[in-house]
């Protein structure tokens, strides 16, 4: 047989059959087809990917197939006046490959979302806005007072190759105010021996209306030791007073209702040394003529404004210091009590928009209010998109009292204006029921949802979350509001897990009972929230928020635990008042037990302002290594804390299944028995390759009962008279 017919036979002999493939550059054996592939012919080079599988241009024939991945989770936001930062986890598949990334889009859109077209060149993002491979971008140089929707996509090597949509997540949020840009230059329009005339440009980005202009200056060799500032609602001013043949430096910043921006680069000028034109001279004779007559009549205007201003002594001291009040405060939104108002119902005519209740469509009851029922539902008004909103509605039979009470918490509410403020949509007053229409927010409270997803967050989400209650609060502190409720269940959280500060119907009265609660209008607040100057002397002040705001930052990290479990309200003040704090939750990194601990200073003074707490919490979120060490001795080995009891210890030291029961662990009762955990005395010597090896898995479970374990043995030390400090 010729020699080529004899390789033609071993070719067909030795051809791959169905399922199996031979490479054009091999002459090895058939292989099988990797997953998710397909040959339908013998002597297949190659397989065919399966249905909505894909192979990109430099995988090689031994690859499987792959998909593009699922759209990325848990997405959430942090304002930060005109900057954004993004955090988010990775999609549920990655489609099988290893070269998963994340493109950024930026759209900045019109009111409610609409019209919106690219951020354009001038945004900038950090790391970069394309082929991300961390699970966070910052994203700068925003807008003031716009909202931005921001899709992160999740890509692969088969993305492009897929003709179904990409897999993407996207939040809406809007950017807050912010302080102006510097002013960029300044120049003297004219200079005399005594005098400087600036002029200047207003700020590039003036974020905002400008409400004033501050000028600082001073003398070049006093290098700013001795300066003197002049404050102009115009873009020029005349520097009267000046030493002749004296250099000055000049500095410029503009104010808005967010505050001064940063002054601008010195800018030098020197006073000349050329006198004034003599008067007197005949050249100047005009001149003199004219001085003379306008100070004569000025004279004349003087004394008879002074004769009318003692006419008209009616016009009190009081009126005279509001007027300067306001001069003092122009452009900056200051709180208005409602309680106040002779009648209730102009405030809430001054604050809150009417809503015809044809707008408003009730779906659902979601629980039941201080005043009546709390209802999901929609709104639609003319004009405008349909939204999903939270409804309260005042109950049948109320007193002129009550629905003054219900509405105040409107009047309130729609003063403000912040994304980290619960927004009022509106009130319904013209018929019934009364309701309070607010924006929905579609995860609850905070305290539930955190127990809800126990353990499922990083520890930067957390931080984003704190960030953003801070800067809510931080809102209101400038507005002179004083919130007296700030707990993590009054914190809601939306879609996005954007959280937002709500209930503002706080009550001023204060029970005169040690053990009681503050009273509001239809329930009991516990006092383990409020500041000790609050609960000896009625002390409300954002110093007490801030300490309220230390408990909410140990609810967050302990994923909505109750402050100072079941002791009882006495118990607490007690120990409040000996010097004992919270302990760290389990894994909470130091630095943030310490800005707790800074929370609750025994001398108000003493604490964080909220703008304070709020940069402290961007250094950490701009430095995640700042974040790594948990544990150990805090900064301050005087502060005694408070160690962790056990909800069984209270009455002497219940049985392991009451124990677990207590701590909603009941699950794993079964587990505890079958390895001979049944004692108290047996459980406290437990580790967390012992939660292990019984059977339970879940980190975010051994975390919570070994918290539990650790105070379980640190209430059998106090039993027996040994106060261990953490």
């Amino acid at each position: 047989m010729p020699t080529d017919l004899v390789s033609l036979a071993i070719c067909v002999l030795t051809a791959c059959k169905i399922g199996y493939y031979r490479a054009l550059a091999t002459d090895g054996a058939c292989s099988k087809c990797p997953l998710h592939s397909y040959s339908v012919r013998e002597g297949s080079t190659s397989c065919a990917c399966d249905k909505s599988y894909f192979r990109s241009e430099t995988d090689p024939a031994s690859m499987p197939c792959t998909r593009p991945p699922t759209a990325p989770l848990h997405l959430i936001s942090n304002v930060n006046e005109t900057s954004v930062n993004l955090e988010w986890s990775t999609p549920l598949s990655s489609g099988g490959r290893q070269d998963l990334s994340y493109n950024v889009v930026c759209k900045r859109c019109g009111p409610e979302g609409t019209r919106c077209q690219p951020c354009g060149n001038g945004v900038h993002f950090s790391p970069q806005q394309l082929s991300l491979r961390a699970t966070k971008v910052s994203i700068n140089d925003l807008q003031a007072h716009t909202n931005y929707t921001f899709e992160i996509w999740a890509v692969n090597g088969v993305s492009q190759q897929s003709p179904g949509p990409e897999q993407a997540v996207s939040v809406t949020v809007t950017t807050n105010q912010a302080a102006p840009s510097p002013v960029n230059s300044i120049q003297a329009k004219d200079i005399t021996r005594h005098t400087i005339s600036l002029a200047w440009q207003q700020p590039e980005k003036a974020n905002g209306v400008i409400l004033e202009y501050e000028v600082k200056y001073y003398e070049k060799d006093q290098n700013e030791r001795s300066y003197r500032i002049i404050k102009t609602s115009s873009r020029n001013t005349d520097i009267k007073g000046l030493t002749p043949l004296t250099s000055y430096v000049f500095h410029v910043r503009a104010r808005t209702a967010a505050g001064y921006g940063e002054f601008s680069a010195p800018f030098e000028f020197m006073t000349n040394s050329v006198p004034a034109p003599i008067i007197g001279d005949g050249t100047n004779s005009t001149v003199l003529l004219v001085s003379v007559v306008g100070s004569v009549v000025l004279l004349l205007i003087l004394i008879s404004a002074f004769v009318i201003s003692r006419r008209r002594s009616k016009y009190s001291k009081a009126k005279q210091d509001a007027d300067e009040e306001k001069h003092l405060h122009q452009g900056v939104r200051i709180y208005v009590d409602p309680f106040t108002y002779e009648d209730p119902n102009q405030a809430v005519r001054e604050f809150a928009k009417e809503i015809d209740a044809s707008c408003i469509k009730i779906e659902k009851v979601i629980g039941i209010g201080e005043f009546g029922e709390v209802c999901s539902g929609r709104l639609k008004m003319p004009g405008k998109r349909e939204i999903c909103v939270a409804i309260k509605t005042l109950k049948a039979g109320y007193t002129d009292k009550q629905r003054r009470d219900f509405l105040s918490e409107a009047s309130i509410m729609g003063q403000f204006d912040h994304p980290n403020i619960i927004h009022l949509e509106g009130v319904v007053t013209k018929c019934k029921p009364v309701m309070i229409i607010t924006e929905y927010m579609e995860n609850g409270s905070l305290d539930a949802f955190l127990r809800k997803n126990d353990g499922r967050f990083t520890v930067i989400q957390l931080v984003g979350i704190l960030r953003g209650i801070a800067s809510g609060m931080k809102y209101l502190s400038d507005m002179s509001y004083v919130h007296r409720d700030l707990a993590a269940r009054n914190i809601l959280v939306n879609s996005n897990l954007v959280c937002k500060v709500s209930d503002f119907g706080m009550s001023r009265v204060l029970e005169d009972d040690p053990e009681a609660a503050y009273t509001t209008r239809g329930g009991k607040i516990p006092i383990r929230w409020t500041a000790p100057e609050a609960i000896a002397y009625r002390k409300f002040t954002s110093a007490s928020d801030v300490w309220s705001y230390g408990i909410v930052m140990w609810e967050v990290m302990s994923y909505g635990e109750r402050p100072y479990w079941d002791m009882s309200n006495q118990d607490v003040i007690k120990a409040i008042d000996e010097g004992y704090r919270l302990p760290p939750p389990m894994d909470c990194p130091v630095a943030l037990h310490q800005l707790m601990l800074d929370c609750w200073q025994r001398e108000r003074g003493d604490r964080p302002k909220f703008g304070q707490i709020v940069n402290m919490l961007d250094k950490l979120i701009r430095n995640p290594n700042s974040l790594k060490r948990t544990g150990g001795e805090t900064t301050r080995p005087s502060t005694t804390l408070l160690e962790p009891v056990s909800p069984e210890l209270s009455s002497a030291l219940g049985s392991v299944e009451d124990w677990l029961q207590a701590i909603g662990m009941e699950r794993y009762s079964d587990n505890f028995t079958a390895a001979g955990y049944t004692t108290p005395e047996a459980v406290v010597h437990m580790t967390q390759e012992d939660m292990g090896r019984i059977g339970i898995s879940s980190a975010a479970h051994q975390n919570k009962i070994l918290t539990s374990v650790q105070g379980m043995l640190s209430q059998m030390q106090q039993m027996q008279g040994r106060m261990v400090p953490v």
